[in-house]
């Protein structure tokens, strides 16, 4: 597969704004009203979990009496996305931590959600949805479609605390790039100044862009990001080839060069086949029947002939005269790899 030249895309989708992210949150919580698919009696944290929530309700339950099998204890996942107040709603990930055989038709009972630095920023609660089904008998076997011990509440926490983010009164904005380039960063860079008419951008690396405020944009910064973001840039990429030799898949970039090389390879095909044969013996004879084996070996090599790529060919045209000869993936995986052991090949191997 080749890789096409890269297109000029939007400044948005292949850079971000320092400070404008997502934040991810966590929590552990229980999931109740299962059909007997909860955890087992080896799973002891669920019923701390649970012994925990009836005592905030007034309830002190026996500890040595439970045994529930309509509850599972469950990891609770979710992303706070950046811009997001107080009373937004936000989906959220239900996970098993215990041994449930399925969380369809539970309940998620209330579970505060936390950020790495231990405030509660959500609270999830609600039915969960699980995209599967498992079913079996007593005597064992049974049907699974699915991931059945996993599912999603949509809109199952609401945002309680916002993480601050103040665009108003800032001087200035770091805009970062995804896959950090010096020539994609210079022509970011250039874009933006001349979008805004002066020198306001400087980029002070590889991958980070530092743009001042317009005295023009004082009073309207969405506005001005929202212009940035939407300018069109072409980036730039390194030439790499990425083979992956577990499948076969090759991918190579449109820049990947190769320099003057003679390239042979050929099949080597043994066939055998085993055709077993039946020996009667004589008449009135004292012999038994055997089994005669009879094997035939068959050798094909393949008349695969030497091809010479000049200087300067594209990797595009060393395809086309590789699937001309009849090279599988699998045979291109090994001449790249002996192209670049030669010093031919100006790319990047990569094995994945």
């Amino acid at each position: 597969m080749l890789a096409g030249p890269a297109q000029a895309i939007r400044l948005k989708d292949i850079a971000a704004f320092k400070g404008v992210r997502a934040n991810q949150l966590l929590g552990n919580g229980l999931v109740v009203g299962l059909n007997g698919t909860g955890d087992g009696t080896n799973v002891d944290f669920n019923l701390q979990e649970l012994s925990n929530l009836l005592q905030q309700q007034g309830v002190k339950p026996n500890l040595d009496k439970m045994k529930v099998k309509n509850i599972a204890a469950v990891a609770v996942t979710a992303v706070l996305p950046p811009f997001a107040r107080v009373g937004s709603r936000i989906d959220v990930l239900v996970s098993s931590v215990g041994d449930a055989k399925s969380l369809q038709g539970g309940t998620l009972l209330l579970t505060p959600l936390k950020g790495v630095d231990g405030q509660v920023y959500a609270l999830a609660q609600g039915p969960v949805s699980v995209g599967g089904f498992a079913a079996g008998g007593a005597a064992g076997g049974g049907v699974t479609k699915n991931h059945p011990t996993a599912g999603r509440i949509a809109n199952g926490a609401t945002v309680e605390r916002e993480v601050p983010l103040d665009l108003l009164g800032k001087e200035d904005f770091t805009l970062a790039l995804h896959e950090p380039d010096f020539t994609t960063a210079q022509r970011a860079v250039g874009a933006i100044n001349s979008f805004l008419k002066g020198s306001y951008a400087l980029s002070r690396d590889g991958g980070t862009i530092n743009i001042k405020l317009p005295p023009a944009y004082r009073e309207r910064v969405v506005p001005l990001l929202a212009s940035l973001e939407n300018l069109v840039v072409t980036p730039d990429s390194a030439a790499k080839v990425i083979i992956d030799e577990r499948n076969g898949t090759v991918v190579m970039g449109a820049n990947v060069r190769i320099s003057t090389v003679a390239i042979a390879h050929g099949n080597l095909m043994v066939q055998i086949k085993e055709r077993p044969r039946i020996s009667q013996p004589l008449p009135f004879s004292q012999g038994s029947t055997q089994v005669v084996p009879d094997t035939s070996v068959t050798v094909n090599e393949g008349e695969k002939r030497l091809m010479i790529l000049p200087e300067g060919v594209s990797i595009g045209q060393v395809v086309q005269a590789l699937n001309a000869i009849g090279v599988t993936p699998r045979d291109l995986i090994a001449i790249l790899q002996a192209i670049k052991a030669a010093g031919a090949l100006s790319a990047d191997l990569e094995i994945i």
